[in-house]
């Protein structure tokens, strides 16, 4: 069999065994509750199942297991960290168990014990962390790093990147060569490799090495550039009797308009309900503290260039920016920030009052941050297609947000918000409310910026690689904190 055959064979493998172990974590996950539901909930229902209602409940719980476990990456055994994991299956777990005791409510019309739910959620946990732990180390054992190349244009840095990220365990990184190079030898660099990483290259050079690695059998990530993602929302159209693509401006649908204003009306009108007694709470703090005023509010940019007020709970000095020069925070080491700031910044408290900014019709729920008008003018002066985010109405949340990192570069970002754009829908929206759960705990998503910076870089300048824990990049950034 020679190596191509062999490479597939392997591959196979490879997919066949990361199903299977995946199938066993949702039917492990699955036990704890089936058996609580069997032995506690089922009696207890107003008018008991017979044995093949209670199999549809607990197929009930599999099928909401496997959803947000698929919404927070939970099962991604060959990129995810051990903790990570854990976390993300655990609040899988907390979900789906919620949405059980909901059910449980229902059929036994009136409100259930909620201690054998916890004891199911403690056994879930347990569980989770000894699956990942087992086989986060078989797998490594079994698939060695796959023998990687990175070809790369004006922005060097992936493999330093890999290794930040831990994926030096998944890809061992032999070579990391300019495009002008490979091309210039052949493409003979990529002799043997299993994976490639393409990195910013231009179209032409970049099919050419696909059609390469394509016919020679090897993975290919191709990091875009900002072309490639608004040709991500092509369309094939008949005419010509040729295979022709149509890209136009960002257009949704009436309907998908229609459905997402009042899905932003019902679940902004239901946080503000259930969120009012924090808010009362943090507003009591906050005026505590320097008797300055509770909210914060900011010009800000969202669908065709509006200006519009946002709202935030005050967490900085209310001289933070006397001079009148706009600064991106730094974040927590930010002396601005006031002691009653760095709380509600940290649980994301800060941000609730943009739901009257929803509800007025500013913002909708998922959509690119709104940015100020001064950031953004700096940003377009060297990336003119930072004005594309303006497609779309500005969101408290969008996939920049649940996807990158606070101190994501603006280029990165805005290819973020431009792959939403490309593809609006309601499911789409609705995923990114759900995987936003999952970033309000994790503390690199709030992490600031170099102090004072305000500038941005174009595209094509190293420093603008998404290295986000080193200095030179830092100081570019998209969305501004207070």
């Amino acid at each position: 069999m020679d190596k191509y055959g062999e490479n597939g064979m392997n591959n196979k493998f490879h997919d066949a065994s990361l199903k299977l172990i995946k199938m066993f974590n949702v039917v492990l996950i699955t036990i704890p509750f089936a058996l609580v539901w069997m032995y506690y909930y089922a009696e207890r229902t107003d008018a008991p199942y017979y044995a093949k209602g209670n199999w549809l409940i607990i197929v009930l719980f599999l099928i909401l297991y496997t959803i947000y476990g698929h919404v927070y990456d939970a099962l991604l055994l060959q990129i995810s960290h051990i903790s990570e994991m854990v976390y993300s299956q655990s609040l899988s777990a907390v979900i789906s168990d919620g949405i059980m005791y909901i059910v449980c409510w229902l059929l036994t019309k009136h409100l259930p014990a909620v201690w054998p739910l916890l004891l199911v959620l403690f056994a879930q946990v347990l569980l989770s962390a000894l699956w990942a732990n087992v086989f986060h180390r078989w797998y490594f054992r079994k698939f060695p790093p796959k023998r990687t190349a990175v070809v790369y244009d004006m922005r060097e840095g992936m493999e330093k990147l890999l290794e930040e990220y831990g994926l030096d365990k998944n890809f061992c990184v032999e070579a990391a060569v300019s495009v002008e190079e490979c091309l210039a030898n052949g493409m003979t660099v990529l002799n043997g490799m299993e994976t490639v990483f393409l990195y910013g290259i231009h179209s032409r050079e970049r099919n050419i090495l696909l059609k390469y690695c394509v016919a020679n059998k090897i993975a290919v990530y191709v990091i875009p550039r900002i072309g490639d993602v608004l040709m991500s929302s092509a369309k094939p159209v008949h005419i010509l009797h040729l295979p022709i693509l149509q890209v136009k401006q960002y257009a949704p649908s009436v309907e998908y308009v229609v459905v997402k204003r009042l899905i932003d009306l019902i679940v902004s009108g239901a946080a503000l309900i259930c969120l009012s007694p924090i808010m009362l709470i943090t507003a009591i703090v906050i005026k505590a503290e320097d008797r300055g005023p509770v909210f914060y509010k900011q010009c800000r940019l969202t669908k065709d260039g509006k200006k519009f007020m946002v709202l935030k709970f005050r967490s900085m000095r209310v001289d933070a920016e006397k001079d009148g020069v706009a600064r991106l925070s730094s974040g927590e080491h930010d002396d601005r920030i006031t002691v009653a700031g760095r709380m509600i910044r940290k649980m994301r408290i800060d941000e609730l009052p943009q739901l009257l900014n929803i509800i007025k019709g500013d913002m909708s729920i998922v959509g690119p941050r709104p940015e100020r008008p001064e950031i953004a003018a700096q940003y377009e002066k060297e990336l003119p297609e930072f004005a594309l985010r303006l497609q779309a109405k500005a969101g408290l949340t969008g996939y920049a947000q649940v996807y990158g990192k606070y101190n994501t570069s603006p280029y990165d970002k805005l290819q973020m918000d431009l792959m939403y754009i490309a593809k609006p829908g309601i499911l789409e929206d609705i995923r990114i409310m759900f995987a936003t759960v999952k970033i309000l705990f994790l503390p690199e998503s709030t992490e600031g910026v170099a102090k004072g910076a305000v500038t941005a870089m174009t595209p094509e300048q190293p420093e603008l690689s998404s290295l986000g824990k080193e200095n030179k990049v830092i100081n570019a950034v998209g969305s501004m904190r207070d």
